[in-house]
């Protein structure tokens, strides 16, 4: 279903759209970022900090980094109630999930993840490359969300699209095939 390349490519994409948000929040104001805005989860501050919450959970399943502070959804969006703290937290995050890239493994993925789902209340199990899929799908879905919402407020986010991610040529070299 997917492989090493796969994961590897995906955080380095989710790194680099996480900078870009942030640097293009950063240009708003606290009340700005703060402001309900209409999305799920009202505003780009707690929208991005349910995602990292989701991040975190995700990567403690997949990688044994540590859970994230709160226990659930409802919650995930004051887990990092100050800008500084969701942005400090992010980057550790992000850290995290690329240094997990470099060492994931086919056999890895090709196991199966356990967990007790608080949203499903119940225990669960699904191929683990499902749930790597999930991570960076999520990921990607609540940034687009968080993208929308810079742009209405005159932020501006880079392009978002991954052939066009700033990196060095060997990067993508990893994919070109044998002669």
């Amino acid at each position: 279903m997917i492989d090493p390349l796969y994961v590897k490519l995906m955080s380095t994409y989710t790194s680099w759209q996480n900078r870009s948000i942030y640097a293009a929040a950063g240009t708003l104001t606290g009340a700005e970022r703060q402001a309900h805005r209409g999305a799920f989860f009202g505003s780009i501050h707690a929208t991005l900090s349910h995602l990292l919450w989701g991040d975190e959970l995700w990567l403690h399943r997949l990688a044994g980094t540590p859970a994230p502070a709160v226990p659930d959804i409802p919650n995930s969006v004051d887990a990092y109630a100050d800008w500084e703290g969701l942005c400090e937290a992010r980057a550790i995050c992000d850290a995290n999930m690329r240094a997990w890239s470099e060492r994931v493994t086919a056999a890895e993925l090709n196991g199966t993840v356990s967990w007790f789902s608080g949203a499903m209340q119940r225990d669960m199990q699904r191929p683990t490359a499902v749930c790597v899929v999930q991570l960076f799908n999520h990921g990607t879905h609540h940034r687009g969300q968080v993208h929308a919402l810079l742009t209405q407020a005159g932020a501006r986010p880079d392009d978002t699209d991954v052939p066009f991610m700033p990196v060095a040529d060997e990067f993508w070299q990893q994919w070109d095939p044998p002669d």
